[in-house]
């Protein structure tokens, strides 16, 4: 068996080998007048398939060529292709550099289209407050592209983004009102633009993809570097702005279910010395559902106006409008005492004659970036929300042991007003061979939410109960509610216990003391915070605490890193418990990893490992009527697993983003007895696969495709039956020119019954959310 392997081996080494002579290869380096090096281009050979792009240092490298004589093409968008004549010879790497006649400002604009092009993203953005590469940050931090909301069609926050990310899913969706991400065992909190911009359990209204760049999702506490967070993690969407480049983008998607959408994107200068720049986003779109009665239409304003005040201070003003019209917001839920998956896919509970629901979400931020130094900047922004509902949710008022039940119709009116401020200051000083980076500020915090629910009607009765398996959505037995709003909505919350605010203000700083020029890299930290809430009229505590935070990172080489890191957490809560009061939530969290680089930073890889610890974190009361609103005190939970993500290009034209993450959570000290953690998938894996080509005929064509698994998922409350495991598979194809796209996927290709959904005792009934089955999307965007 021995000489059989060791003959095999040598078998291979010699066809290696062969292989290595009958090729040859090309590489070079992709240069500016100015010597600068022209990152993340593509130099293809023309009429082939052969092809590669450069790295941030501007190389590139195109193996296994067959010998012969080519042209080499440079190309990108925004730059007329560079071409020069290229000999291969079998065995030998040929080498052939270019040099660009490109100025300062149109490097500048080459390198941002092609930069927007790549899935991977190597720098977190400013409203991180981070001074280094994602690579030596001692944190699991993963960012997803606008390159990958493209491919994979995402036109909200709900909208599939989770896929992006190791141990990231929903449980319930919501249809397209809240996100509701959960990670690391916990539902994870709400950024924008570094703001913390959750004022309720379900907010915020979910960010429509128009005015998104990309979005960053930070596992762990992240106090230091924003504000007040969970323990497991948040997602920070990081929204457009001007560029300085004169380009527009129009966008157009169809696809099942009646969906009818258009966006525009328009970026430029208001003044010709290029200090006011602006950018606009519009969108609006029709959207139907698989289930009958529903519908979520909307649409976004959303301009941005920035003005380099001098080399040293810029402003910038960002105003965010979405309206959302739409269905009733509870009718994606199904009740069944048998279990998950007992109706049609397309089962739904909603009459035709229930009025919508509307929301109106308003934001204003300003930003002020000023460089008082060469190594100290100064950073402040103040940003205003308000958002306000008013509609109507569904539920199910009790559930019969024959499957039939009475639907239960509440007013849901609402109004969340925010006001936020940041300031912090980033800096360096350097004592002997030590080099410190210096971060410090303070955050404030005022938030409101009030909210009429306590107002409810039934839609059927004893005698007249509904019946899935033969479901009535006509007028029901009891008609149409109509709901009192001769009051405020303050009133009508203060007498239904709808009433939350949150006040807080807190004082941080952080130094990264690097070592060995910077190989070694120590983090020390502490943040002071001070809280005060009031959670649905009640008594309005106060609660003070310091959270310290230290990590450790080191590069083994310029291409990757290993780190450790233990942090606090300390939180508001908003709940209302049957007695006591709600405190607020802290955790500590040990995380280890490893992340690099590969093929020159074209595509990377981390692996973490992590615990949390978390105490005093609250949940929906199972045992209790929904309507009550009450909460129950967990006591500690334990959340700990690892996690690998992968993400880049791995060869010339093929992008893979793809994670697996294990997750085990559960209750260590129960403060309630039978309250179990909430549902949650002990494993997740993901994959997004695209691959184009570079040369050629058909350059620019390209195929899509991946999958989400959810494996071992459990409910909120003791039930004999868990919920199946999930796979969903979808894929398309796609070609893109130098000024258009036309991308085309389906999904859930395979038509399976995909849902989530728990238990809940009250009931004695299960209760799931369906997804849709197989559908598709057609988008063709045009770059002017």
């Amino acid at each position: 068996m021995k000489k059989i392997l060791s003959l095999l081996s040598a078998i291979l080494i010699a066809a290696a080998a062969f292989a290595q002579q009958q090729h040859g290869s090309i590489s070079g380096i992709i240069t500016a007048t100015d010597g600068s090096p022209v990152a993340y281009v593509t130099v293809a050979l023309k009429g082939t398939s052969y092809g590669a792009s450069t790295t941030d240092k501007g190389h590139y490298r195109i193996t296994r060529v067959n010998p012969g004589t080519y042209t080499a093409v440079v190309s990108a968008i925004g730059m007329a292709p560079r071409e020069k004549d290229v000999t291969v010879v079998a065995g030998q790497n040929t080498s052939i550099n270019f040099n660009l006649d490109l100025s300062t400002s149109q490097l500048k604009e080459v390198m941002i289209n092609a930069r927007s092009n790549s899935v991977k993203m190597d720098n977190p953005s400013q409203s991180l407050r981070l001074q280094e590469p994602l690579l030596q940050v001692p944190q699991n931090i993963q960012v997803v592209s606008s390159q990958s909301l493209k491919e994979q069609q995402i036109i909200s926050m709900s909208d599939g983004l989770v896929r992006n990310v190791s141990g990231a899913f929903r449980l319930e969706h919501w249809g397209d009102l809240y996100t509701n991400i959960n990670m690391r065992g916990s539902q994870v909190q709400a950024f924008r633009n570094g703001f913390n911009v959750v004022n309720s359990f379900w907010g915020p209204l979910t960010e429509d993809m128009s005015f998104v760049d990309h979005i960053e999702f930070v596992k762990g506490p992240a106090g230091f570097m924003l504000s007040s967070g969970d323990p497991s993690g948040l997602y920070n969407v990081v929204t457009k702005k001007p560029t300085g480049q004169t380009k527009g983008e129009f966008s157009y998607t169809t696809g099942s279910y009646n969906l009818n959408r258009a966006t525009l994107d328009l970026d430029g200068k208001l003044s010709n010395d290029g200090k006011l720049l602006y950018r606009l986003n519009l969108s609006g779109q029709n959207k139907g559902s698989f289930r009958a009665n529903e519908f979520n239409n909307r649409y976004v304003v959303a301009p941005v106006v920035s003005y380099q005040v001098d080399d040293k201070t810029k402003l910038t003003a960002e105003y965010v409008y979405q309206r959302a019209n739409m269905s009733n917001v509870g009718s994606y839920y199904v009740f069944s005492p048998n279990g998950y998956a007992q109706y049609p896919q397309s089962f739904t509970a909603l009459p035709s004659g229930l009025p919508p629901t509307n929301i109106n979400d308003h934001s204003v931020t300003l930003n002020m970036q000023t460089q008082l130094s060469d190594n100290w900047k100064l950073t402040a922004q103040a940003a205003y929300y308000y958002y306000g509902q008013n509609g109507y949710s569904m539920w199910a008022d009790s559930v019969g042991r024959d499957g039939r039940y009475i639907r239960s119709v509440g007013i849901w009116d609402a109004k969340s007003t925010m006001s936020l401020g940041q300031a912090f200051l980033n800096g360096k000083v350097v004592t002997g061979s030590v080099v410190h980076k210096i971060l410090a500020g303070i955050d404030l915090g005022n938030k409101v939410y009030n909210a009429d629910y306590n107002q409810s009607r039934q839609l059927d009765n004893k005698n007249q109960m509904f019946d899935p398996r033969n479901p009535n959505l006509g007028v029901p037995p009891n008609g149409y509610p109509t709901f009192d709003r001769s009051l405020n909505l303050e009133a009508r919350a203060a007498a239904g216990f709808g009433n939350i605010a949150s006040n807080y203000s807190s004082l941080y700083v952080q130094d990264e003391l690097g070592f060995f020029e910077n190989k070694l890299r120590l983090t020390l930290a502490g943040r002071y915070t001070y809280i005060k809430n009031s959670n649905y009229g009640g008594a309005e505590p106060t609660a003070k605490h310091f959270t310290p935070r230290i990590g450790l990172s080191a590069s083994i080489d310029d291409q990757t890193a290993v780190y450790g890191l233990y942090d606090q957490a300390f939180t508001p809560q908003v709940g209302r418990l049957a007695t006591g009061t709600v405190k607020p939530l802290t955790g500590n969290n040990l995380e280890f990893g490893i992340k690099r680089d590969w093929a020159d930073g074209k595509w990377n890889t981390t692996l973490a490992v992590y615990r949390i610890l978390k105490n005093n974190e609250i949940t929906a009361d199972p045992n209790a009527n929904p309507n009550a609103g009450l909460s129950v005190v967990l006591g500690q939970k334990r959340a700990q697993g690892i996690e690998f993500d992968i993400r880049g290009e791995i060869a010339p034209g093929f992008d893979v983003t793809a994670n697996y993450a294990y997750t085990d959570s559960k209750v260590t000290r129960a403060v309630v007895p039978n309250v179990t953690v909430p549902s949650f998938a002990k494993h997740t894996a993901n994959a997004w696969l695209t691959y184009k080509l570079l040369a050629g005929s058909l350059k620019g064509a390209g195929v899509a495709g991946g999958f989400t698994f959810l494996g071992d998922r459990t409910t909120d409350a003791p039930a004999p039956l868990k919920m199946a495991d999930y796979f969903k598979l979808d894929g398309g194809l796609f070609w893109e020119g130098s000024k258009m796209r036309i991308t085309a996927n389906a999904f859930n290709i395979l038509n399976k019954y995909l849902y989530s959904g728990s238990y809940y005792a009250y009931l004695q009934s299960y209760y799931y959310q369906a997804e849709a089955p197989r559908n598709y999307r057609l988008s063709i965007s045009y770059r002017f």
